[in-house]
């Protein structure tokens, strides 16, 4: 059976859909770790703007809580963060393995040989595992992100 031009494209064109599939969620999740660490900032900077405040005069109670909220805010904003990397870096290795499946299925059409078949499936399967991972840390993400807006609200009650 003489292959096509049309049929290599066909074959490679799963894995490069699933490659700019993880691009889109790559880009999503680069926008959530920037803002996450701006948070992180800001809150940083209102914690050191209480502690030169600390030495000059006692605390009011509000300062005092709005203090503590800082400082656990930092801490699940830590955390967080951790998991938008993770994310990030199980999209990265999907992207990796889609781009290996790539040129694998073009090596095995070109070489028109069936030895690198298990290799593709195996390759492609790790890449949606991976992305199976990536959504799910970007999911604990999301419901932890509603953990801390849930935690300073009920702070300033």
């Amino acid at each position: 059976m003489d292959i096509t031009v049309v049929q290599v494209i066909e074959a490679v064109l799963a894995p490069g859909i699933m490659i700019s599939a993880c691009g889109l969620l790559l880009l999503g999740m680069n926008n959530k770790y920037s803002l996450v660490v701006s948070r992180i900032r800001l809150l940083g900077d209102e914690r050191r703007k209480f502690s030169i405040k600390a030495s000059e005069k006692e605390f009011l109670y509000q300062e005092e809580v709005r203090l503590k909220s800082i400082s656990i805010q930092i801490e699940k904003l830590k955390f967080r963060v951790k998991l938008v990397r993770n994310a990030v870096f199980s999209y990265s290795l999907a992207v990796a393995l889609f781009v290996i499946t790539s040129m694998q299925i073009g090596f095995s059409l070109v070489i028109k040989s069936s030895f690198l078949e298990p290799l593709i499936i195996v390759s492609f399967s790790f890449g949606m595992l991976f992305v199976l991972v990536g959504i799910c840390y970007a999911a604990a993400e999301t419901i932890k992100g509603y953990e801390i807006i849930n935690y300073e609200i009920k702070a300033h009650e």
